[in-house]
């Protein structure tokens, strides 16, 4: 079969089978359309879950007849004036997506270009242009999608399925620009200039309010920032739905954001839940390709290992500061040699001298020998200033499982295996892991493209006190790893190469880590319905309130909950 040039209407629906997947995509192009026109105000109407009818009206600056002819062909654009794709700063830059929707739809224009007598129409099916009454900005008109390609129409979901999605792409791009008012379907409004926060609880719901923690932070180099709101460990979801993610301005679901962000709740939260997040990443555009994909949705960094690492601590420290930074400022005398803490060290120092695991990771003793000494008085704070301390003032204990305190803005419930397992986490988890050289490595075998991308990061894995290299060109050997601790080497580190080559990095082994430090840290700190003095509970407090994330224990339960005196006012009709 001869080599033919195909006809320009076949590919302008091969091109739409890549941008026009789904209602929900049309409304995306024509959105971002509107944006980079300058809108401010946008309403989109869609009927039908988008089968019948879109209807996208912006504010912006229109486009005059000539650039209105030209906007229906392929690779058409006014958004690369110096054809420099690594210096793209409008959300959309292909020149597909409208000849691509009217390929497989009826489609028609209505734009009025400020200087100009009047408004013009555009039938994009004839390409017909005439006179019209249209005043300000746009107007497109998405009529019977996929009516020209009806086999696309049988892998649409239910239109409640699709009007979904569109909401979901709404949410994002109103997310993007909290400037810019949308409105959709006269039902769903995010109106413009409105602040972070509130443009966030209107996306996610009520019940984010009091419970993000807000995120500015820029690297050493100063080249990038991130700022936002990331959510409190104890506020979660089931699935990745309200995780908000935009780099240069741009929405995206991008592998590298995402598993930094999982790896950064990773010790405050189950692995199988999903924290809340509106996070803005700037960056230099030499530095990132948005040139990746159809959808746009994708994006290429030059140092994914870099944006990972700064992303990764400047949401660790967050998560840490939610407590502790008042108490660090402080002076006060705080229990360090109460009988309570020597009770705790010996416990723990012993029961890690009598397990093999807690002997892999405690190098040193939990903690210091004049943290241990047995005191020759008990010193606690519980009667004097710890009133005025995060956790306040202890007044005793319910059900020998919660310690019950109060400090100035209320009344404050503690639960004490919560707040002793994070101490006991957290004194682990510092300790320099206790690593065995092999006599004979340990050598697993492996795909030469696996075994290459485990090799890659290998200076990570030397961190968790794993040392490794190659062993010919399709192996890889153990030659030192953490005493006592035992895996499956082979499955380890077949889904460690999985993680690097879909992700470019593997947090496998940290996780594994992680999961034996907590559930180490659960069996040996003090159970509930252990009858504690009051110097222990005292004790207990001043601990968590300077250990870090100490808001949370390791699988992301409440360590302690703040009743506000308005609130308990309220509850005796005191108000």
């Amino acid at each position: 079969m001869s080599v033919r040039v195909l006809p320009d209407f076949l590919v302008n629906q091969i091109a739409a089978g890549e941008v026009v997947e789904r209602p929900a995509s049309v409304v995306k192009e024509l959105v971002e359309n509107a944006l980079d026109a300058g809108a401010d105000q946008i309403i989109i109407d869609v009927v039908d879950g988008g089968r019948t009818l879109i209807s996208v009206i912006d504010n912006g600056k229109g486009m005059p007849k000539e650039d209105l002819a030209n906007s229906i062909l392929r690779h058409a654009t006014s958004k690369l004036p110096d054809d420099d794709l690594l210096n793209i700063s409008y959300m959309g830059f292909r020149g597909e997506a409208l000849p691509s929707i009217a390929s497989v739809s009826d489609m028609s224009i209505d734009t009025f270009y400020h200087g100009e007598l009047n408004g013009w129409q555009l039938d994009a099916t004839s390409g017909e242009i005439k006179p019209s009454s249209w005043e300000n900005g746009t107007r497109i008109r998405v009529a019977n999608l996929f009516a020209k390609t009806p086999a696309r129409l049988k892998f649409l979901n239910s239109d409640k399925s699709e009007m979904l999605a569109i909401l979901d792409v709404v949410k994002r791009l109103a997310m993007a620009r909290v400037d810019v008012g949308f409105v959709l379907n006269d039902k769903w409004r995010f109106p413009k200039n409105q602040d972070l926060l509130e443009r966030i609880i209107s996306v996610m719901g009520e019940d984010v309010r009091g419970q993000m923690l807000a995120v500015d932070a820029k690297s050493s180099s100063g080249e990038m920032r991130i700022h936002g709101y990331i959510s409190h460990p104890t506020l979660r979801r089931a699935s990745s739905v309200d995780q908000f993610l935009f780099v240069n301005g741009r929405p995206v679901k991008d592998k590298v954001l995402v598993a930094a962000l999982r790896a950064s709740y990773m010790d405050v939260m189950h692995a199988r839940e999903f924290p809340l997040c509106a996070l803005y990443l700037e960056l230099p555009s030499r530095n990132v390709d948005v040139n990746v994909s159809p959808a746009k949705t994708e994006v290429h960094f030059l140092e994914p290992t870099h944006v990972r690492a700064f992303i990764i601590k400047t949401l660790r420290d967050v998560l840490s500061n939610t407590l502790n930074e008042n108490v660090r400022q402080s002076q006060v005398v705080n229990s360090q040699n109460s009988e309570f803490r020597l009770g705790l060290a010996q416990t723990v120092f012993r029961a890690a001298q009598n397990n093999s695991f807690a002997r892999s990771f405690v190098a040193e003793p939990t903690f210091n020998r004049g943290e241990i000494r047995a005191p020759d008085k008990v010193e606690t704070v519980f009667e004097t200033d710890a009133f005025d301390l995060p956790l306040g003032r202890v007044i005793g204990q319910l059900n020998n499982k919660y310690i019950l305190a109060e400090n100035k803005d209320g009344f404050v419930i503690i639960d004490q295996h919560a707040a002793h397992e994070r101490i006991t986490y957290e004194k682990l988890r510092t300790h320099t892991i206790k690593t065995q050289p092999l006599l004979a490595p340990i050598v697993i075998k492996l795909k030469a493209e696996d075994a290459e991308s485990v090799l890659t990061i290998k200076d990570e894995l030397k961190q968790c006190g794993l040392q490794i290299d190659s062993f010919g060109d399709e192996a890889i050997a153990v030659f030192e790893k953490p005493s006592d601790w035992e895996l499956d080497w082979q499955k380890c580190f077949q889904e460690i190469a999985d993680e690097v080559r879909a992700y470019g990095h593997s947090s496998r082994i940290q996780e594994k880590l992680h999961l034996k430090l907590a559930n180490y840290a659960c069996h040996h700190s003090v159970r509930a319905g252990r009858k504690l003095n009051m110097a222990e509970m005292d004790a207990l407090l001043r601990d968590i309130e300077r250990t870090e994330r100490g808001s949370e224990c390791n699988h992301g339960r409440p360590v302690y909950k703040v009743i506000p005196i308005s609130e308990l006012d309220e509850m005796f009709e005191r108000i």
